[in-house]
């Protein structure tokens, strides 16, 4: 009887907070985007977002606790996570608005790399909506109030965002301050990064196709030749069953005991063998009177 393994309680932990957090980090984008997007709003909505950004950056510097406190070796745990130690450290060193961002992704990235379920395509497309997102909203919120800044309106912020990440970089928008220009810095390495990632993917699916399809020839090339071995060991089975059947009995082809009762080599009778016709005549004569005849004068 089988004894199903059972899994460590950190991954069963990780297992059972993937959704949840995930869920978060969707919170936490609106919470972070609406202040943005919509400055003019009320006072208890940025305070609302505030406390939610909160929460959810509490809530992963809970699950970064509770999985080190899991981890077998707590040490080896904080050696193997560094960006998660950093990202949960971050806010608390100063509270900015962008370390939260910078410390959420870093953490919701993490975490999605863990997922079994998500395929690197799948990751590859969201890391890019994300970072192409944060990384409007971030600039827009520096750049708005710049006093020489270009970047005023959530298109703006767009635009500049993709044709940063892409490498392009038309230059009709461009970050003026010091934090806008780190930003700037980091969407550039982040594309680069991904469209690595892309391009190496794309990559390894032709060649994963290529060789796929030689296996399949060389399969059919080793059932080809296996076949015509069988065919030439039917051959060879069929030469063998179909040759020459030798001979029985004495010489020339005529079987043992075949012939008259008496006679001998050849079933020939003794008498007609030994004296030539005469003889042969007189045998018979003999036989039918049932006595020797007279010799002849």
């Amino acid at each position: 009887m089988s004894v199903k393994k059972e899994r460590p309680p950190k991954v069963r932990w990780e297992e059972r907070t993937q959704t949840p957090l995930l869920v978060l980090a969707v919170a936490f984008g609106i919470a972070y985007a609406v202040p943005i997007v919509a400055p003019g709003a009320e006072p208890w909505v940025h305070r609302l977002c505030s406390w939610v950004e909160w929460g959810v950056w509490a809530a992963f510097a809970v699950d970064y606790a509770v999985r080190l406190g899991l981890a077998p070796s707590r040490w080896a745990f904080v050696r193997s996570h560094p960006l998660d130690l950093l990202a949960v450290l971050l806010p608390m060193v100063q509270p900015l608005r962008l370390l939260r961002v910078v410390s959420t992704l870093l953490l919701v990235g993490r975490r999605a790399r863990m997922a079994p379920q998500i395929t690197l395509t799948t990751y590859v497309a969201g890391a890019v909506v994300g970072l192409m997102m944060f990384g409007s909203l971030a600039v827009l919120h520096v750049e708005r109030d710049a006093p020489n800044g270009n970047i005023k309106t959530l298109g703006d912020a767009v635009w500049w965002s993709f044709t940063t990440m892409t490498t392009v970089g038309y230059g009709d928008h461009a970050p003026t301050t010091g934090l806008g220009r780190v930003l700037a810095v980091g969407l550039m390495l982040s594309g680069i990064a991904l469209l690595g990632v892309v391009t190496a993917n794309i990559a390894a699916w032709f060649i994963s196709r290529f060789e796929r399809d030689d296996a399949l020839e060389r399969r059919q090339t080793e059932l080809l030749e296996a076949l015509a071995r069988e065919v030439r060991e039917l051959r060879a089975e069929v030469a063998r069953l179909s040759g020459p059947v030798p001979a029985q009995g004495g010489p020339g082809g005529v079987p043992e005991g075949v012939g008259a009762p008496g006679g001998g080599s050849g079933g020939v009778p003794e008498g007609v063998r030994d004296g030539g016709p005469e003889s042969g005549r007189e045998a018979t004569s003999e036989g039918a009177s049932g006595a020797p005849s007279a010799p002849r004068a």
